[in-house]
């Protein structure tokens, strides 16, 4: 049986869309990932008393913020957001939006790293929510052992990398460079419930459960997208409503795959809702997931 027809797993070209943050300061978050990640305003509604905005890179989202100030701050403990990882097509790219981001004045940065997969840079955004920009390692240089893809955290010197592939060029170019999210790493309670909705129910395959206190999934052979970790949040229940990650977007090729989705829901006891483009259901910990076709418009991803 291929991948193809494996009503177990999800489709080989599935792929993560644009992640939602509840913000407090919309204003200020918004100017935040345009000047810092080169990202321009797509579409923008407003809800009853919340404003959402989508930014992105040409015409693919990459973010949704939603207005919500009353809500309680980011807590670093609580299940939810680790980061968001926006993949960029080669090193030049990259370089030019750690430039940007490393610019500016409220950015934080948290680190680098060469994890054989890919060369990663971290940042944390005003809000307190995690930022991952990143390129891939071609798949050929991937270590594989077994059913395991070999990831680690290696040294990898900021100054180095920018001083190699920095270009005035590609500085310029900002928003037109193309970028789009590469994998969503959470914060959970614990691993085996995960696994049971990630990889059971939603269809990712596992392709490294070695690493300490994580575990990566992905479709279609790709190294990951999505991890989830239990570093700051081991044994946390559902969170409490507050500001950061809203919900996580998983695009599939096709309708029959929404239907695989929803039958794999249904057989593990799952809720979920369902309408003629998505499948949303909740994970343990209350992050939102919805599952959705390849071309669903700007203006539907606000309606959700």
């Amino acid at each position: 049986m291929t991948a193809e027809t494996d009503d177990r797993i999800l489709h080989p070209e599935t792929s993560m869309g644009a992640v939602t943050l509840r913000v407090g300061d919309l204003e200020g978050m918004s100017e935040y990932y345009s000047r810092a990640f080169a990202m321009e305003p797509l579409e923008e509604r407003a809800r009853a008393r919340e404003v959402h905005r989508v930014l992105g890179r040409g015409d693919t989202p990459l973010l949704r913020l939603i207005h919500t100030p009353a809500l309680p701050a980011v807590d670093p403990r609580q299940p939810g957001l680790f980061h968001t990882a926006f993949l960029f097509g080669d090193a030049e790219s990259l370089a030019a939006t750690v430039y940007r981001a490393a610019q500016h004045p409220r950015s934080r940065f948290a680190g680098s790293s060469d994890h054989l997969v890919s060369e990663a840079f971290y940042f944390t955004d005003p809000e307190g929510n995690g930022v991952e920009l990143y390129t891939d390692r071609p798949r050929e240089q991937w270590v594989r052992r077994g059913n395991q893809i070999e990831i680690t955290t290696g040294y990898l010197d900021p100054n180095e990398y920018l001083k190699r592939h920095l270009t005035e060029t590609a500085v310029d170019a900002g928003p037109a460079l193309a970028g789009r999210v590469g994998h969503v790493h959470l914060q959970v309670g614990d691993l085996p419930t995960a696994r049971k909705f990630y990889v059971d129910a939603l269809g990712f395959e596992t392709t490294q459960s070695q690493y300490p206190g994580a575990l990566f999934a992905s479709a279609g052979g790709y190294h990951h997208h999505i991890a989830m970790n239990i570093w700051n949040s081991a044994g946390s229940g559902p969170r409490a409503a507050g500001l950061g990650l809203g919900d996580v977007a998983v695009t599939v090729p096709t309708a029959s795959e929404l239907d695989a989705v929803a039958a794999r829901l249904a057989a593990h006891g799952i809720a979920f809702r369902r309408d003629g483009r998505s499948v949303i259901a909740t994970d343990p910990w209350g992050t939102q997931v919805t599952l959705a076709l390849p071309d669903l418009s700007t203006e539907e991803l606000l309606s959700r």
